[in-house]
């Protein structure tokens, strides 16, 4: 797989795979990387470091593709075709190619090439609108959503599809990943609810109608008080996520609440005065002490945990999902196959630091070839 250097969405995708074994190069660009680039999404990977606005080095990114499986970049509509190295170019060299592409709006329409951040794929897809509390701005979710979400988990998918269909019958293709296409099939479960596009009567396709939403006041965006976080004695927060009746129930017992002397769990109208009564009796404790008192139970109640703490929870260390790998802690590859489990290949490359192997083990070149290419400014 050759992986076009670019930020967030592409490298983590191109994680996913090299964690899954595929063998990822990742062309780089001769110089210093970006330095809000995170190391971590370039494990398991090689670097080669090329001049592409060079005709050497376009001419050697088309014969690292004609071996290639895949190729994934994440520049703006139109920037790979002026370099020379377009699906055409790339196609041309090797018809069973799979070409990924990566942007925030897609390869056409008026904002094709806009520039954006997660923030503005996920307004744009309706998802932003639905994050944050009652009465309060909406929330950026990180860069969860749109970037990851809906962005490279979209791109491995298609890439994967494509990839079968051309062990299938020997044809390529180009994958069209849009974040904010994806952030909006992420949203799928919520179309049709309040606040999306309902469509009643005849023609009314040409003239949906609204129904009010409000934000923070449902039950999976903190508006239920048995679906939000609390804050504990400690400082420190509980998750609480007890939608059906019984874990409903399950959640009272252990706040040694009686059930039957409060209103109805579903009774809207009651859930700002029970945030109320709940965050009275979670502050009563610390964290850590509600996490032992709902142990063993199904109230669907789980400590909020800061990432250095993740290590010392005793079902993280069961399942084995976290491992340190060259002193950084971080998650290994999920999920988990039985028969061919992925494993982290390595730690994140330096920028050309395998161009010379790359070199002579891909492409055959002999080492006073490899030193030419050097003295041209062609690779670093």
């Amino acid at each position: 797989m050759v992986e076009l250097a670019s930020l967030a969405p592409g490298p983590f995708a191109a994680c996913l795979l090299a964690d899954m074994g595929a063998d990822v190069i990742r062309v780089d660009r001769i110089g210093p990387r970006p330095a809000f680039a995170s190391d971590l999404l370039d494990r398991g990977k090689r670097s080669l470091a090329v001049d592409l606005k060079h005709p050497g080095g376009v001419s050697l990114l088309l014969d690292l593709v004609a071996t290639a499986d895949i190729l994934i970049e994440g520049f703006r509509p139109g920037v790979t075709e002026r370099l020379g190295v377009g699906p055409d170019a790339c196609l041309a060299r090797n018809p069973a190619l799979v070409y990924g592409r990566m942007t925030g709006f897609g390869q056409t329409g008026p904002l094709a090439d806009r520039a954006g951040h997660d923030i503005d794929y996920i307004a744009l897809a309706g998802a932003l609108s639905r994050i944050g509390r009652r009465d309060q701005p909406p929330t950026p979710p990180l860069n969860l959503v749109g970037d990851f979400g809906g962005g490279s988990m979209f791109l491995v998918f298609g890439v994967l599809c494509a990839l079968h269909e051309a062990r299938l019958t020997g044809r390529g293709q180009v994958v069209d990943a849009a974040m904010v296409e994806g952030a909006g099939y992420l949203m799928l479960p919520f179309f049709g609810t309040p606040g999306s596009a309902e469509r009643t009567g005849e023609g009314a396709a040409d003239s949906p109608t609204r129904a009010p939403f409000e934000r923070g006041r449902s039950i999976l965006d903190s508006g239920a008080p048995f679906y939000d976080a609390y804050l504990t004695a400690d400082g420190r927060w509980v998750a609480v996520g007890a939608i059906e009746p019984q874990f409903y129930a399950a959640l009272l017992a252990g706040l040694g609440l009686d059930g039957s002397t409060l209103p109805d769990q579903m009774d809207t109208a009651s859930w700002p005065a029970m945030k109320e009564r709940f965050a009275e009796v979670f502050a009563s404790r610390s964290r850590d002490e509600w996490e032992r008192v709902f142990a063993g139970t199904d109230a669907c109640v789980a400590p909020v945990l800061e990432l250095d703490e993740l290590q010392d929870h005793p079902h993280h260390r069961s399942r084995g999902w976290l491992e340190h790998h060259h002193g950084v802690l971080q998650p290994g590859p999920v999920p988990r196959l039985s028969v061919s489990p992925g494993r982290v290949g390595g730690p994140p490359p330096a920028t050309g630091e395998h161009t010379d192997r790359i070199l002579e083990e891909w492409l055959g070149l002999d080492p006073e070839a490899v030193g030419a290419m050097h003295r041209d400014g062609v690779v670093a």
